[in-house]
């Protein structure tokens, strides 16, 4: 399993806040979060958005609350994957729930650059920014994990055993 698409870069701390506003936490349907998702940091994103697009960005990404709302909007718009330096756990959980394919390493979230071109292998970990040529190496998840995320969240898993 893999995706390819443009980055998107952000800095460190960016909490559930600023990923979905709590002015729309009144909702939990998916397409309304995603319409949503990162306006507060990057008015541009949902327009520009596309399906495989990578997320980079550095320390305690997704910080904050400790609902599913902040990781199911950026799934819903299409990210295709978050590397980041570290991420809050509660949020780093909550990705694997719903699906959402996330990926810690420090050297490739402090090099790759907005816009470039980033292909994320999670079988091998292999990251790739096809922009600059080079290539980072991020700790694949288990076989048991993938599986729960190439499904679509844990329910889906559970419901396929």
């Amino acid at each position: 399993m893999n995706t390819k698409g443009k980055a998107f870069k952000y800095g460190d701390n960016v909490d559930t806040d600023v990923i979905i506003p709590a002015r729309y936490l009144n909702t939990s349907a998916a397409a309304e979060l995603a319409a949503h998702c990162m306006e507060d940091i990057d008015a541009e994103f949902v327009s520009n958005v596309k399906a495989g697009d990578v997320i980079v960005a550095g320390d305690n990404f997704g910080c904050g609350s400790s609902r599913e709302h902040a990781p199911l909007a950026i799934k819903t718009c299409g990210v295709g994957c978050v590397i980041a330096k570290s991420f809050a756990r509660i949020f780093y959980r909550n990705s694997i729930n719903i699906g959402l394919p996330i990926v810690e390493c420090a050297e490739a979230a402090d090099e790759i650059g907005a816009g470039d071109e980033v292909e994320v292998d999670f079988d091998t970990g292999m990251i790739t920014d096809k922009t600059t040529g080079r290539q980072y190496k991020a700790q694949p998840f288990p076989p048991f994990i993938q599986n729960i995320i190439k499904k679509g969240g844990l329910l889906a898993s559970i419901k396929e055993g």
